[in-house]
């Protein structure tokens, strides 16, 4: 007797899928994190918007698989929520991009170096999360998950560290600003990684 899975594929595309956006998200990340290291006055973002294309795309193709196939790995909802958050990624990080390209000039002797490897740590991570969705083992993706964790909670502690600093009085107000926003920025990308390895744990944890 065949069974469903035999006849029409066992929906392992979509972890292919998945991978890809990931992927995608982590080169977004390392070239943020370019883009801080040479400090350009007139950075490109053309790396960004063809990231976020092909993130679109991948998205499309998730959801056109969806649609099509009868099986699926993981529950369709789960698949929904992971590649929703992954895609969350690479938007936060091309809305910092964006502002960056347009203020670089007067954000001179800023440096975001430290903080953007921290956000490609973490992407990195979050790779590496969905690439262990396959074998839905707990033990290594909550040793990833603790990876991750411990990465946004530096984040949140260097944040403190900033705001501390920026209400010393060594910044005129504007720059104090601007410094905040951007930093921010920065912050709300790690914690969409942060987001995104959540909802890979909990499905281990739901399959495992």
């Amino acid at each position: 007797m065949f069974s469903l899975q035999t006849i029409f594929g066992s929906g392992k595309q979509f972890f292919g899928l998945l991978e890809a956006a990931a992927a995608a998200a982590l080169e977004s990340a390392t070239a943020l994190h370019v883009m801080a290291k040479a400090a350009s006055p007139t950075p490109s973002l053309e790396e960004f918007k063809l990231v976020r294309r092909r993130e679109r795309q991948i998205i499309t193709d998730i959801n056109t698989a969806l649609v099509k196939s009868f099986v699926t790995p993981i529950e369709r909802e789960d698949i929904e929520a992971l590649a929703g958050a992954i895609y969350r990624i690479p938007k936060a990080i091309e809305k910092f991009a964006d502002r960056y390209a347009l203020t670089a000039g007067n954000l001179r002797g800023i440096d975001f170096a430290p903080r953007a490897a921290m956000l490609e740590q973490a992407a990195s991570v979050v790779l590496e999360m969905v690439k262990q969705l396959k074998g839905l083992k707990l033990e290594p993706m909550k040793e990833l998950n603790d990876r991750l964790s411990a990465i946004e909670n530096e984040a949140d502690r260097l944040m403190l560290e900033l705001y501390r600093d920026l209400y010393a009085g060594h910044y005129d107000g504007m720059v104090v600003l601007l410094i905040k926003d951007f930093f921010e920025l920065l912050e709300k990308a790690i914690d969409r990684c942060r987001e995104a390895g959540t909802v890979a744990y909990r499905i281990v944890l739901k399959n495992s």
